[in-house]
């Protein structure tokens, strides 16, 4: 990569921390799906939450109040993998950008550096 003008590598911090920022505000997570089951499609309805534990999968029956806050604590685990990958993205601009390079004969490319 070829040295970026000190306005874009400070871009770059500016943009880490305001990821950091916004992992500062995800709120609960919790990994696995959540589903609202229907007498039709099932034969029974209700709410239930399911993970893989161990290479088996695990259901846990809910209550609709657990249902609604499952779901959330499911889409913030999701934002928070999103956020954590864009973040080892602009790390490794900012460490290759800044730090020493060795001398090599050709640039690194942006798939090399896990950039794309």
């Amino acid at each position: 990569m070829k040295n970026p003008t000190p306005p874009a590598l400070a871009a770059w911090k500016t943009r880490y921390q305001q990821l950091g920022r916004n992992l500062a505000r995800i709120g609960y997570i919790s990994q696995g799906s959540v589903q609202q089951r229907t007498v039709a499609a099932s034969g029974r309805s209700g709410y239930q939450w399911t993970r893989k534990v161990a290479q088996k999968t695990v259901s846990l029956a809910l209550s609709s109040q657990q249902y609604e806050a499952m779901k959330e604590a499911v889409l913030n685990e999701r934002k928070l993998w999103k956020i954590v990958q864009e973040m080892e993205r602009v790390s490794r601009r900012i460490i290759f950008a800044s730090a020493p390079d060795t001398r090599r004969r050709k640039r690194l490319s942006k798939k090399v550096l896990g950039l794309i």
